[in-house]
């Protein structure tokens, strides 16, 4: 499919979804929710579109991670959880969909209930749902894991717990939640909460790091670990959910085993030779010149390339404004015209590679060219004495002329330097207390694609005067240091869906900024970026969504806070050629709740 077949066809089944459904009102308990309208699959389906529900169960699948893991609770901030701990062992009220925008639907909870203004939400347990252990689901689980979350948990669990207003068991399997404020998004957010058993959990503080796996209701249970090196987990012969209709085709290996590896080249050089199953390429060149080893001659790896619909989100650079030297618009925008995107991206991807344009690019819900119109202007025009230049006006990155020298795009980062104060004496960039241009650029051990990045960008910068360190570190370091927000520049990224909301609080709002361990490591403090946050989470119809969506985009944008590099329309996965995945593929492609979700072994 190509990118402008697949922006057509994404656009053609989002108006579907949303279109003049915003309002209806729920009608009693229900089977699914959606975020505008109604959820796409009935009552009675078989299986989620993208699953195959004759898929066989067995096997294993093994991947290949670089770093290192030192706790195994991963729904705190303290320590580092090994990636698939939640996802295969924990398990949610509802579950996502992934081949529409934002729909949810049972999975612990039978039913879901919410009115037309979405005051509030009602759960109702299945009956036989479990735990690990064999001891059953109860409400009184929910509602200490959503105090418990919402209390001691990660960050990203307090925003929602501060909306709820009552709490309380409605029935032996029933638990309604009450909101004090509006958000439309709620019920949802609320219904993809983690459920933890509260027996687990007594006498014991949640919120210290440890090498406990909390004991959740999922396929897969914790059978084996050594920190830092490798965790296998089995599928529960007992899981209670094995025969639910939304799990047909879902979770088929038996085991599922993450090796971990010093850096990333490490990894690759596992998998060639054949201790690991599945390998991620990011680098487009790499894919066309890295695959003439043995066993992908042999036909024992294949080459899977996976398209998808989903916004390009943001990745590069990002600026900590809240350290001095960053925070003048000036000075980022100065350096981001230094950094050479098209000579980057011919040096190290053949210049294939498209670039990142905006938060949501590649999406219905990207700003568009030119001056802001219509209801995004509407939306912005409140806060035009805040936002940056190119918010109303419009906006798009500096785009060089290819060759290493990059004359017009330094001569223009020095014009903003010196607008901003900063002046060239003796060869060192000084500003008016003679103080010289120097910051650290963090990365983590073994990102070596962003350290030849970040090389490049250096010797750019120092022909404006500016010194550049580069410091590595191991990923529990830069997990800390990120967390406290300890950096000047490092590398940056996020993915965004077609249904953003409440996340985008702890990813850039204001409040997230003086939180620790959000995803605002950019420090945005802007009443824009709020009031498009609120109005994408109070929209009431997909016009008002998308607007508020495309309105956030621009302020996101124009706020100068990340240096963008590239994104891939499409996914490439070398992979054993034992492993396999249905040829109906999900909207969002390989993302979540793809591999190994929908994957199967078969010889």
């Amino acid at each position: 499919m190509t990118l402008s077949h697949a922006r057509q066809a994404l656009r053609g089944l989002v108006a579907g979804l949303f279109l003049g459904l915003a309002q209806a009102a729920q009608a009693g308990p229900a089977h699914g929710i959606a975020m505008y309208g109604e959820p796409a699959l009935p009552p009675d389906f078989v299986s989620l579109p993208h699953a195959n529900p004759d898929a066989p169960k067995g096997g294993r699948i093994v991947f290949g991670e670089a770093g290192g893991f030192d706790s195994l609770n991963p729904f705190i901030l303290r320590g580092r959880a090994p990636f698939g701990l939640a996802p295969l062992t924990v398990e949610t009220l509802l579950g996502r969909n992934w081949d529409e925008p934002f729909t949810l639907y049972g999975l612990l909870a039978e039913s879901v209930e919410t009115d037309a203004a979405r005051s509030y939400v009602e759960f109702t347990l299945r009956e036989g749902a479990r735990f690990s252990d064999g001891s059953p689901v109860t409400v009184e689980d929910v509602m200490w894991s959503f105090e418990t979350l919402g209390t001691k948990g990660s960050p990203r669990y307090h925003a929602a717990w501060a909306k709820i207003g009552a709490m309380e068991q409605t029935g032996p399997r029933a638990v309604r939640f009450t909101f004090n404020t509006q958000d439309r998004e709620l019920p949802l957010i609320l219904g993809l909460r983690p459920i933890l058993r509260k027996a687990q959990w007594e006498g014991k503080a949640f919120d210290e790091s440890g090498l406990e796996a909390p004991i959740g209701s999922g396929p897969y249970i914790v059978a084996d670990f050594e920190p830092g090196r490798f965790i296998t987990f089995r599928r529960n012969p007992d899981w209670w959910g094995r025969d639910l209709p939304f799990n047909r085709g879902l979770h088929n290996f038996d085991e599922v085993r993450y090796d971990y590896f010093g850096d990333a080249g490490v990894v690759f050089e596992a998998f060639k030779a054949g201790a690991i199953m599945v390998w991620r390429e990011t680098n487009a060149a790499r894919w066309e010149t890295a695959y003439d080893f043995a066993a992908v001659r042999s036909g024992a790896v294949v080459r899977s390339v996976i398209p998808h619909q989903r916004p390009s989100g943001i990745s590069g650079l990002v600026f900590n404004t809240r350290r001095p030297i960053f925070a003048d618009w000036r000075v980022r925008e100065a350096l981001i015209h230094a950094f050479n995107f098209e000579f980057i991206n011919q040096t190290l991807n053949g210049g294939t590679q498209p670039r990142i344009t905006s938060y949501f690019s590649n999406s219905v819900l990207a700003m568009g060219p030119g001056p802001a119109e219509g209801r995004v202007r509407a939306l912005l025009e409140p806060f035009a004495d805040s936002l940056l230049p190119g918010a109303l006006e419009g906006y798009a990155l500096p785009v060089s002329d290819g060759t290493e020298a990059n004359r017009a795009g330094l001569r223009a980062a020095t014009r903003l330097l010196e607008a901003a104060g900063w002046t060239v004496q003796d060869g060192i960039l000084r500003n008016a207390a003679g103080e010289p241009f120097v910051f650290e650029v963090l990365l983590q051990q073994g990102a070596s694609e962003m350290e030849s990045i970040v090389n490049i960008y250096a010797e750019a910068l120092r022909r404006l005067g500016i010194a550049v360190r580069v410091s590595t570190v191991d990923s529990a370091q830069m997990t800390e240091r990120r967390n406290a927000y300890d950096f000047d520049m490092t590398q940056y990224q996020v993915g965004l869906s077609l249904s953003p909301g409440n996340e985008q609080w702890l990813y850039w709002g204001s409040e997230a900024a003086a939180m620790p361990g959000t995803r605002n490591l950019m420090g945005a403090q802007s009443p824009a970026i709020d009031a498009m946050i609120r109005a994408i989470l109070t929209a009431e119809s997909r016009e008002d969504f998308v607007a508020a969506a495309q309105a956030l985009d621009r302020a996101l944008t124009t706020g100068r806070y990340v240096i963008p590099i590239w994104f891939s329309d499409v996914s490439r996965l070398a992979h054993d050629r034992r492993l396999r995945f249905p040829d109906r593929l999900p909207m969002y492609g390989d993302w979540i709740g793809f591999l190994p979700d929908v994957w199967w072994f078969q010889e």
